[in-house]
């Protein structure tokens, strides 16, 4: 077994916070992250076995100081061993500690209201839920699959399961759905979620993102104050990504996060590192693919655990200082959203 380290880099940064992608497949066809006939899936052999993924997040909890591992895809309830993972990861200590890792997913939630329960008994602790418009007719135009029912329902189960609190994650975007913000804001205070709208980020088709056309996060907030009152949390945010308000009307309180990563970046205090379906890691959600480290590649070729923690920790040690969104030079990933893990 290696010797405890940290995934540092070169700017003063710490990764505690894990990103494993589970599948780059998913069973909604949104119009801002892939073709209406969906995309060239990973073939199996290129994914990472269950047996190699637990091996990796088991080095990352108990030798990297790691502290929390959140699933992703694709849609990750599409992984049948779904549960599996997550009670081994459940049953790991951080750095020897007797602390185990806080374990969430985030997911489309189709599926999720007959898997509530037993995630929840695997040990998963909390779940983000993306959901961009509450519109039944406007989400089936969006995702090209007639399915909001499934996702109402499958949020309800999260609640009902102790998977909280249950955020919603919603994506604004231009002429879309913007008209639909403080519809968004009624449902997740009528149910007790937590809403964090995101700014549109270039990382789906390319004809799909305009720096200059996008609703950014200021825009956000001025149409949620025409019928709510907000105040900044007094929480400090830290590393996590959403700019946390305290909202209220009438009748209704709860807490709205805004994720401004084009407008507002908050690279400084990244503290993510992320694992993708074939086993790449990726310092950065805009990383290119020529500064991916495959740690696959290195185990099927028998790497030992201190090898396996090298090649991260250098990975993690040239992230680099910010995405760059805003550079002359910049280029979206080669990789698409789904395939890398959100």
């Amino acid at each position: 077994m290696p010797t405890t380290r940290t995934l540092d880099d070169q700017y003063g940064r710490t990764a505690r916070d894990l990103r494993v992608s589970l599948t780059d497949r998913c069973n909604l066809r949104c119009t801002y992250c892939m073709p209406a006939d969906g995309l060239e899936w990973m073939p199996t052999e290129q994914a990472l076995t269950d047996e190699e993924t637990i091996r990796l997040i088991r080095l990352a909890v108990e030798t990297l100081g790691i502290h929390q591992v959140r699933f992703t895809g694709g849609e990750p309830l599409l992984r049948k061993s779904l549960e599996d993972i997550v009670a081994a990861t459940k049953q790991l200590r951080i750095d020897g500690s007797g602390t185990a890792p806080t374990t969430a997913l985030t997911t489309n939630a189709l599926g999720l209201a007959k898997r509530a329960d037993a995630l929840a008994e695997a040990g998963l602790d909390r779940i983000n839920v993306s959901l961009d418009t509450t519109s039944p007719e406007l989400f089936t135009r969006l995702t090209r699959r007639d399915r909001i029912q499934d996702v109402f329902a499958g949020i309800d189960a999260a609640l009902a399961a102790g998977l909280t609190p249950v955020k919603v994650n919603a994506v604004v975007m231009p002429g879309v759905n913007e008209d639909g913000i403080l519809d968004l804001v009624d449902f997740a205070l009528d149910k007790g979620l937590q809403l964090r709208f995101i700014e549109q980020m270039p990382l789906g088709p390319r004809e799909k993102w305009k720096r200059g056309d996008m609703v950014t996060a200021h825009e956000i907030l001025s149409r949620v104050e025409e019928r709510f009152t907000l105040t900044p949390a007094e929480k400090p945010r830290g590393s996590a990504p959403a700019a946390l308000w305290n909202i209220s009307d009438e009748t209704r309180e709860g807490t709205l996060g805004v994720i401004a990563s084009v407008t507002h970046p908050f690279c400084g205090a990244c503290d993510r590192t992320r694992l993708t379906t074939d086993g790449a890691i990726r310092a950065c959600l805009f990383s290119k693919t020529a500064d991916e480290v495959s740690l696959r590649d290195l185990m099927r070729a028998g790497a030992s655990d201190e090898e396996l923690a090298d090649a991260w920790a250098q990975a993690m040690w040239l992230k680099k200082p910010g995405h760059g969104i805003d550079d002359v030079g910049f280029l979206q990933p080669e990789r698409t959203m789904s395939e890398i893990g959100g």
